[in-house]
This record gives C-alpha cells, structure tokens and sequence, in this order.
C-alpha cells in the first residue's frame, strides 16, 4: 500500500493518521514537500530523523521550500526502487529532483523545489535558501529520465503545481518562475494519471488529473501487484518446505 500526503511542516502528529498507522512492511508513504524535518541539525531532531526512519514502512518525501538544503546536500545518495534518493536515516529518504520511481508496481516521477513569497523576512533570519528552486542540471536530468521513462509514468509528485494551475486555483499567480513553467511543459508532454501536490494547504481535488494535498492522506492500491507478491512468497515458502531433487552432476549429464 502507498500513501500520499501533503506538506508536514515537522508535525510528528500527521503519523498518527489511521491510513499512515496501517501501513505495513515495505509498504510506503510519501509527502509532496515542505516534510520539515531536516531543518537546524540539532541533536533533538536527529533523534526524531531515527524515530521517523525506523518504521515499518518507508518514508520518502520531495523538498519544498522550508527545507534545510545544506542539510539535505550532505546526505549520502543511494539508489532506490531505480531512482536515486538521499538516505536520511533508515526507511526515511528525500527523493532527489527529477527521479523516477518504481514502486509496488507505479512508475512515480518526483520533483521537488519551491518558491518562498516572504524571501525578505527569510533572508534577515538566515533560514531562506538559493537552491529552494531548481537548476539547469536537475531539469535536464528530470527530463533524461523521463525520456527514459518513454513519456509515461503513473504519478507525479511535487511541490509545486504547474503554471497553469497555479492560475487555474488563482493561487500565489503573481509567483511564476521557470520551474512552474517547467511543470507546464511536464503537463503537455507526460503521460500520467494522477498529478500531486501541495504547498497551498488546502485538500482539493482538480479533474481529472490534478489533486493538491495538504492533511488529507490519499491511498494508492495495486490490486495486481499485491497478487502477484502474495504469489511469490507463497513460492518462496513452498520451495523452503518441499525437498529438493538430487542434482546431477556435470558429469552425469553427458551420460
């Protein structure tokens, strides 16, 4: 099972969500920015990275932009269900900007980044960072992978909306910069079912392929995958259980 959510803010409360409580091993959650818990390194927080990173299920987030950026560029890269993430600590992983995903059976395409409206204030108090918005680099990587990806994924995660949408919801229309109009491009290129975001902290469902998330918690399921894997661990144990038969040898077989 795969659960979606939107911005935490640092909010250990938001893992109290029934839908969150009930997933299981190897099963995942994933928080489309502004997770809010890689923020001033304190031995405090560190403790509640392990807390979060030793649960049963994986936890993978996209940055938004109230992260700590050098934090999150000093933790090691690691590849993971065939995209690349930071490992934060345990099952807790940051998604790096443009990776594709294959998890339980969905292709997910995540991208992370953000544009913060009160830069000002945040500058003043050292807490606003440059690279809150994406560069050349992770644009062209986003775009390699999905072009390996041949143009279709299932899900897309990110902070941020697309331009248009961001003009759609009437929402922050005077903040549009290229990564918004990247998105757009993402749009009117990609193939995808469903298009997650957060940042305006509101839950709102925009048909038929657009659904911004703030607390609600959205449950993904692959009734096929699920199948499929109850099929082989019932392999798996019946080939621990059944002896196996006298093999022959490499000289047996010419016989």
């Amino acid at each position: 099972m795969i659960c979606i959510t939107g911005d935490m803010h640092g909010d250990l409360s938001r893992f109290n969500d029934k839908r969150i409580k009930a997933l299981k091993k190897n099963d995942v959650l994933i928080v489309c920015g502004d997770f809010g818990f890689v923020w001033d390194g304190s031995k405090h927080e560190q403790r509640i990275l392990k807390k979060i990173g030793k649960k049963r299920f994986y936890t993978l987030f996209v940055d938004g932009c109230h992260e700590n950026f050098d934090l999150l560029a000093k933790y090691p890269e690691s590849d993971f269900c065939g995209g690349i993430v930071h490992r934060i600590s345990g099952n807790l992983m940051h998604i790096k900007r443009g990776a594709v995903l294959s998890i339980q059976g969905y292709k997910f395409f995540g991208f992370g980044g953000g544009q913060t409206k009160e830069i000002d204030i945040r500058r003043e108090s050292h807490t606003w960072f440059e690279a809150e918005l994406p560069d050349n680099e992770e644009i062209e990587y986003a775009i390699q992978n999905l072009k390996n990806a041949g143009g279709e994924v299932d899900y897309i995660i990110t902070h941020e909306p697309p331009a248009s949408m961001k003009e759609f919801l009437g929402f922050e229309v005077n903040q549009i910069s290229f990564m918004h109009t990247f998105f757009d491009r993402v749009k009117n290129n990609c193939k995808f079912k469903m298009w997650f975001f957060g940042k305006a902290h509101i839950n709102k469902l925009v048909p038929p392929k657009y659904r911004c998330l703030f607390d609600e918690v959205v449950v993904l399921k692959n009734e096929k995958w699920d199948k499929e894997q109850k099929l082989l661990r019932k392999s798996k144990r019946k080939n621990i259980e059944t002896p196996q038969p006298e093999q022959k040898t490499a000289s047996d077989s010419f016989e």
